[in-house]
């Protein structure tokens, strides 16, 4: 059995994909520039998730209102685990932070948040492991746009192709269409901080 928390990621030796969901004035100017412009902000925190199924999930495979526009954004390896190293869990686990008031005084300083939800399945079942979300504070999203970000494709015709082979009733063709998503190696010194 696979531990309950793994990051599974998109990844190569230098390189980790995060899938974020987006209207067409961010993604216009994303793909455009490759890196966030406005009207994106940099003042207000953004979710990064390397897992292409939890963001379906949360995107309703590009349905919902404002998150029309799927995007794989590959990020350098050591600004990932730069966001990794400054997070803090959104909610107390003794094992990560000792006492709550600890963990209260580090969530309030957190510039880099991080949570673990149930996986989702391909049709959105909740599965027994925990898939990563990152939420970039302000102080840390600037450096996200400016230096960690190597490329930004968009995937929505491909998110299309699934659902529409989903929806067929030809789940095994969807699943051939899914990005790979191998464990990612965290670092050691991580693991405890991130309650892995």
């Amino acid at each position: 059995m696979s531990p309950r928390r793994e990051i599974r990621a998109d990844h190569d030796r230098t390189s980790i994909v995060v899938y974020q969901a987006y209207p067409d004035a961010i993604a216009d100017v994303a793909l455009e520039r490759q890196r966030f412009g406005p009207p994106f902000s940099l003042n207000r925190m953004t979710w990064i998730k390397p897992s292409f199924l939890w963001l379906m999930e949360r995107s309703n495979w590009g349905l919902k209102s404002g998150q029309e526009r799927i995007l794989a954004v590959r990020l350098r390896r050591e600004g990932w685990e730069a966001a990794l190293e400054l997070g803090v869990l959104t909610g107390f686990e003794p094992g990560a932070h000792g006492t709550p008031q600890q963990w209260d005084r580090d969530f309030q300083r957190a510039l880099v948040h991080i949570q673990w939800d149930p996986e989702r399945s391909l049709r959105g079942q909740s599965l027994s492991h925990d898939s990563i979300q990152v939420g970039l504070g302000r102080m840390v999203i600037g450096r996200y746009v400016e230096e960690w970000i190597l490329s930004i494709e968009e995937l929505t015709e491909r998110v299309r192709k699934i659902r529409k082979l989903l929806d067929a009733g030809r789940a095994e063709q969807a699943t051939r269409l899914l990005p790979r998503e191998p464990v990612y190696p965290v670092p050691p010194r991580l693991m405890r901080q991130l309650g892995m």
